[in-house]
């Protein structure tokens, strides 16, 4: 199972939830991925693109010589779950989208949070003397402690003792703008023959718009492959809010229509 990160992530969001999740179902692995311009995937070739991203879990695929049955993908991360299902070549048994709408979206819009941490970092310098006068500086911009503490895991030690902040920021630039330009609709209106869909919502998230839930829910409501769960109490950061009821998803085997 490929794990996926949201935006300005990395591999380490979801290694506590991976380690729970194969101990329950010891027939999976799972293989906990940095995307492009993000942890230790740095420095890739443009273009930067969801095309280029699955282009890469492709070419994990073929470097690691195992068997990928399915993935999970939070937020950014569900929405190139989706794009890997149009392009994968191989037998998908399951995926996973954790609070990513398959709409197209405005990605630059002054509510939206990800665009407002965005233009927080790109106001910034690049390098800090400490993580402490990194995340000092994002309170100071507007950010809260909690999202700066955890964009610090982007930090990197230079040759001198200075940190770095990893991600270039054009790239992730890039990166948002084709996700808010992609529509994933028709992959969850018909994924490929033998593979279960779940979308997973948190019940105070945005990300998915009242219509967005409707359309979901009535895919689901005529095509057994796909399930929609709605999970009270989480956010957009599912995993981070309520990781006991997205384990008791993950680890009820879906079994979908042949």
């Amino acid at each position: 199972m490929l794990f996926l990160h949201g935006i300005l992530g990395n591999r380490a969001n979801w290694r506590g939830i991976a380690r729970r999740f194969v101990a329950a179902r010891p027939d999976w692995g799972a293989v906990l991925v940095d995307l492009r311009e993000h942890g230790d995937s740095l420095g890739l070739q443009a273009p930067h693109d969801l095309q280029a991203v699955t282009d890469d879990l492709a070419e994990l695929e073929r470097s690691l010589a195992l068997t990928i049955g399915g993935a999970i993908g939070h937020s950014f991360g569900g929405k190139v779950v989706l794009e890997w299902l149009r392009s994968s070549a191989n037998q998908i048994t399951e995926a996973w989208v954790i609070d990513a709408s398959p709409s197209p979206s405005i990605s630059n819009g002054d509510s939206n949070a990800t665009a407002e941490v965005l233009r927080a970092l790109e106001s910034l310098p690049r390098t800090w003397p400490s993580r402490e006068a990194f995340v000092a500086a994002l309170i100071d911009a507007g950010q809260p402690k909690g999202i700066a503490q955890w964009l610090a895991m982007n930090l990197r030690r230079t040759d001198d003792g200075a940190r770095r902040f990893g991600p270039e920021l054009s790239v992730i630039r890039e990166l948002i703008e084709d996700y808010a330009r992609t529509d994933c609709w028709d992959i969850v209106e018909t994924p490929p023959p033998g593979c279960s869909l779940g979308l997973v919502i948190g019940a105070e998230s945005t990300a998915f718009s009242p219509a967005d839930r409707e359309r979901a829910e009535r895919i689901a409501k005529r095509n057994p492959q796909v399930a929609v769960h709605l999970v009270e109490g989480a956010g957009h950061w599912v995993h981070v809010d309520a990781p006991d009821a997205l384990l008791a998803l993950l680890n009820w085997r879906q079994t979908p229509a042949r």
